[in-house]
């Protein structure tokens, strides 16, 4: 099967509409980043990011298609004619390394989100395959919402033992923890980006009309929800955030990707995970 067959049915698998519109193959950000599509798929890996250990990877398995979440050359929109100007020596050395072992990247961001099926219709499969991986997924109370949330119910925990599961499952150094580790969680949600300035008020209001315990979200600032988590906790009150960090967060979901990737070309190429590493390591 060539690169671009394996795309286009990947594609077709999807939904291929989110927030109530179809994509636009012209605006998404699904694009072929690198390489040529017009031969014939040896093997696939897939990741969150397609870093250089990634990329050497895929060479030693024997694939080269590399299927990634986010963006390869560190800007939105994978811009590289300010790096070709400007002869920047990290993208020149990995550009080489991509043309020296035959890699095709293609990212996968839009139509994974859109859904993939489910017994119900479709789901985010970012979101679900997060949930699968950590062994959650009898714990889903809601396929994933147009808003990117997944809530999740539980049997009483607590923060610090859900952090010792994600380290294990998702294969991290270290978290970062707000709030109550004492507190009993029963209510988990995982929620998208905690990065904008002025307030998270709408999110503050669900959490707490929800009476969510534990969040796992993807950005994190360290003023509005933090804030309040922090205060909350403080208070004696069940609240708490445990913080992987965007791309330790979403890899879980390129993960789950082996288990359905086969329905979705409707035969076998070998597929590999393949772990970028831990965004993060603590002193």
């Amino acid at each position: 099967m060539l690169i671009s067959e394996v795309i286009q049915n990947i594609k077709s698998y999807c939904k291929g509409s989110w927030m109530g519109q179809k994509i636009d193959d012209e605006k998404t950000r699904d694009k072929v980043l690198y390489g040529n599509t017009d031969r014939e798929c040896t093997g696939i890996v897939t990741t969150i990011y397609a870093s250089v250990d990634v990329i050497k990877k895929a060479h030693e398995l024997g694939a080269n298609l590399i299927i990634a979440h986010e963006a390869l050359l560190w800007n939105h929109g994978d811009h590289r004619e300010w790096l070709e100007e400007s002869k920047n020596r990290t993208y020149l050395a990995k550009k080489k390394l991509m043309d020296d072992y035959g890699i095709t990247v293609w990212r996968f961001h839009d139509y994974i989100h859109s859904g993939i099926p489910c017994k119900d219709g479709y789901v985010d499969g970012i979101f679900y395959g997060i949930a699968k991986v950590t062994g959650w997924d009898d714990a889903i109370i809601n396929n994933s919402d147009i808003s990117g949330a997944l809530y999740l119910e539980c049997e009483p925990t607590t923060p610090r033992q859900v952090g010792k599961l994600l380290k294990e499952k998702w294969n991290l150094t270290g978290l970062k923890c707000i709030g109550n580790m004492d507190a009993r969680v029963t209510k988990i949600m995982i929620c998208g980006h905690v990065s904008e300035g002025g307030d998270s008020n709408s999110l503050i209001r669900k959490v707490d009309e929800n009476d969510i315990n534990l969040l796992l979200p993807l950005e994190l600032i360290d003023f509005t929800l933090t804030e309040y988590v922090k205060d909350s906790g403080q208070l004696g009150y069940d609240r708490a955030i445990l913080a992987a960090g965007h791309f330790n967060l979403e890899e879980p979901g390129m993960k789950y990707m082996e288990e359905w990737i086969d329905d979705a070309l409707k035969q076998h190429i070998d597929t590999t995970f393949v772990q970028a590493g831990d965004m993060y390591s603590f002193m």
